[in-house]
């Protein structure tokens, strides 16, 4: 077994990084400079810098060394990395004997990060409700147009705040539904609002006009399925046969690009590209196949695709997001670019109003390369939040690297002092048709990692709000992001 390591060297290695951090970090914030106009990020993408020059480096040996004379790790680090370097700097002064003037951060500077996203989250997501930090929001279906009850249902049961879709409906629904959801919080919440999310639907590659066999829809591994250009005709040769809703990005497709159609339940690459459309080869399905239906998403991940994150529909339903809701949602969004784009539209359309709050939806591998950009051009300018929207960032990267993706957006976002929105199928099966699985509890509960959790509309809502709220505050009282919360435990107590 090896000694612990010397505190005098440690803290020569420790002064080593926060040198490297405060240099790099500088460089990165300068970089960003005519990106930030809104004072209440300046702290943010400060912190943010720090945090990307600090993980440029492999701090495993250091960690390891700190944590076996008793000192913190860096491992929560993310919201506060000066403060914690030179609070870690201070203890291994102490330690080494060391007279070096370092000096062990006030609390209110070690905390304040933590405390601005507290108040970002709050501004964005109203205050908490009593008893649980991790707000819930939750995905408006249509009855709640017309369902007064409803919508008074899901506020008691604890939705904090609500999401409405602009692929569905249309202006005069989302009118009645923001005039319940409105009145029903006033009620209930006694003061308290809450705060609607309007969700742009993006440029979303879907198929449109669907041909399949007399003899059954389903596509199984080996088929081959023709995306065309224009509308499908009946060939012998691909009994299954799908148009696309932007056809003019099929053009940006080429042989052998993956494809994913229905959120990877058919899997397949091009194996062709004739004048009539792309033939895919389909690699995947479920055991007994997957039925190919219209109005479904079709994806190529690896596949860079030069798409508008704003279509013609979306700039129209803008006009109305712009005067109704108190956060839009962005879809496909990719770059800084993209971040600007809105916000020039915005500006537009709410001139001398305050900015309005963006959530920008990362679903993408480009945007997720791309995310301390887009933080930086959105934060600096807009109140800003992100959505982990994994169902189609799990197609676009791979299963296998979800978990690992979702982690890393959580550790930025809270370096930028950034709420997150964990979304896509949390507790779907009890939403959905009342029983829930045993992974979805578990998927459920890590949702605490993210400052909000976002439910999907189905029939069982109102009892999916309950147990989320329950889950929760549960999960709460064990863990506030990735730190422990060394509760007194009754389960083993002995005797008294």
């Amino acid at each position: 077994m090896t000694g612990f390591a010397d505190p005098g060297q440690l803290l020569a290695e420790l002064q080593t990084v926060r040198g490297h951090v405060n240099a790099e970090g500088a460089v990165m914030l300068s970089r960003w400079e005519p990106m930030l106009k809104r004072g209440a990020f300046s702290a943010g993408a400060a912190n943010l810098a720090s945090y990307l020059a600090l993980r440029e480096l492999d701090l495993r040996p250091l960690q390891k060394a700190l944590v076996g004379i008793g000192l913190t790790g860096l491992g929560r680090s993310e919201s506060r990395v000066m403060p914690t370097l030179d609070a870690v700097a201070a203890n291994l002064a102490l330690l080494s004997g060391a007279a070096n003037g370092i000096e062990r951060p006030a609390a209110d500077v070690f905390w304040s990060g933590a405390d601005a996203l507290t108040q970002a989250t709050d501004a964005l997501f109203g205050a908490p409700t009593e008893g649980r930090i991790t707000r819930i929001l939750v995905t408006m279906a249509p009855n709640a147009a017309k369902d007064k009850d409803h919508v008074r249902e899901l506020v008691t049961a604890g939705m904090d705040a609500a999401r409405i879709n602009c692929a569905h409906d249309g202006t005069k629904a989302w009118t009645k539904m923001i005039h319940n959801i409105r009145e029903a919080a006033a009620a209930a919440k006694k003061g308290r609002t809450c705060p609607i999310l309007m969700d742009l639907q993006g440029p979303k590659i879907r198929t449109r006009t669907v041909l399949t066999p007399e003899e059954g829809p389903v596509v199984e591994a080996g088929d081959h399925i023709l995306i065309t250009f224009g509308e499908p005709e009946p060939r012998r040769e691909f009994p299954f046969q799908t148009s696309c809703a932007m056809p003019d990005v099929l053009k940006q497709v080429s042989a052998g690009a993956k494809v994913s159609i229905k959120d990877g339940l058919i899997v397949g690459f091009v194996e062709e590209i004739r004048p009539e459309g792309l033939v895919v080869s389909v690699t995947r399905t479920p055991p007994d196949g997957q039925p190919l239906e219209t109005e479904k998403g079709i994806n190529f991940p690896g596949t860079t695709l030069e798409v508008s994150p704003l279509s013609a529909e979306d700039l129209e339903d803008l006009d109305f997001v712009a005067r109704h809701a108190d956060m839009v949602g962005y879809s496909f969004v990719q770059s800084k670019e993209d971040v600007a784009l809105l916000q020039a539209e915005l500006e537009k359309r709410r001139p001398g109003l305050p900015p309005l709050a963006i959530v920008a939806k990362i679903e993408t591998q480009l945007a997720f390369t791309n995310l301390p950009e887009i933080i930086v051009q959105a934060a600096g300018a807009n109140p800003f939040a992100v959505m982990i929207a994994r169902g189609d960032l799990a197609v676009e990267i791979g299963y296998e690297r979800l978990s690992e993706v979702q982690e890393e957006i959580l550790w930025v976002c809270e370096a930028a002092h950034v709420p997150v929105i964990w979304a896509t199928q949390v507790l779907e099966s009890l939403v959905k048709r009342g029983m829930p699985s045993r992974g979805e509890f578990t998927d459920a509960a890590m949702g605490n990692r993210a400052e909000c959790v976002m439910l999907n509309k189905g029939p069982y809502v109102a009892e999916g709000i309950s147990v989320l709220d329950n889950v929760l505050r549960r999960m709460e009282a064990h863990m506030t992001k990735k730190s422990p919360q060394l509760r007194a435990l009754s389960a083993w107590a002995g005797p008294h």
